[in-house]
């Protein structure tokens, strides 16, 4: 794969895309704004993975020696221009949603954004955490973005549902890969939840989190949200959760906690085909 392509984890950042299509879907809405929306969050999401390994630079030679900029098939420089211009793109989508539905709060949910994704890179990645929370709140911010940029205050509410879901879930995954990664970040000095608390700590947070999710899966079916195929396709995706929570507790081991942060994102994918079945 060409290494500027894949620096992009475009998986990653067609998933983030993914939230804007399930918001579209919910309301029914296809137009220039949800497209826009759609570019808005894959460079945003790009973007992040991009400036985020110009920074982890020194621990990708530990723990991802094979990523584009640690094997040297892209310089740290030119990871770091890359980043720039996909911010910008991001931006620029950001301000065309706003221009068209004149509703500027698009606009400035995206500059909100690249600022909160290059502190993140920079300086919250390593904050106990804080760093954690950032990436659940990125996440879970893409909903939000998407009711806005629909522009319906119905769906802007459904919206902040979805997002919270998005936000717990995620931050039960990023405490499972902090698990994963630590040696690298101790390696390079990082403060990590894990590192500083230890995992058994950090593996009890993350089932407590995922357990939360699971509990509030149903709400989105009594609160008349989604319909009854939600629940039915749902109850695939908690029984992964649940099954996840239980192997942190087990075992804080690297490939235990590789396994779980895979397979919670399989159960994240699997919940938002069930957004999909519910709004039909």
């Amino acid at each position: 794969m060409n290494p500027y392509i894949e620096i992009l984890r475009p998986g990653n950042a067609i998933m983030g895309a993914i939230a804007i299509i399930l918001v579209a879907i919910i309301d029914k809405t296809f137009n220039i704004p949800v497209i826009l929306a759609m570019l808005a969050v894959f460079f945003e999401t790009a973007a992040g993975n991009v400036i985020n390994d110009y920074f982890d630079y020194n621990i990708d030679l530990i723990n991802k020696p094979e990523r584009p900029i640690p094997s040297g098939r892209i310089s740290i420089t030119n990871g770091r221009n890359y980043a720039y211009l996909l911010f910008i793109l991001g931006t620029i989508c950001g301000f065309l949603i706003s221009y068209l539905t004149s509703n500027w709060i698009p606009f400035m949910i995206v500059l909100i954004s690249d600022i909160i994704l290059y502190l993140y890179a920079y300086k919250l990645k390593t904050t106990p955490l804080i760093g954690n929370l950032t990436v659940a709140f990125m996440t879970g911010f893409g909903f939000v973005f998407g009711g806005y940029s629909i522009n319906n205050p119905s769906i802007i509410t459904t919206s902040i549902f979805l997002g919270f879901f998005a936000f717990v879930m995620t931050a039960a995954r990023e405490l499972a890969k902090d698990i994963e990664d630590m040696e690298g970040d101790k390696a390079e000095g990082a403060k990590t939840l894990p590192i500083l608390y230890g995992t058994k700590i950090t593996a009890i947070l993350s089932a407590i989190l995922i357990v939360i999710d699971c509990a509030l899966c149903p709400l989105l079916y009594f609160n008349h949200i989604f319909g009854i195929y939600y629940l039915i396709v749902i109850a695939i995706a908690v029984l992964i959760f649940i099954y996840t929570a239980i192997l942190i507790i087990k075992n804080q081991d690297r490939t235990t906690a590789h396994k779980v942060s895979k397979y919670l994102k399989i159960g994240m994918l699997i919940a938002f085909v069930s957004f999909i079945f519910g709004s039909l």
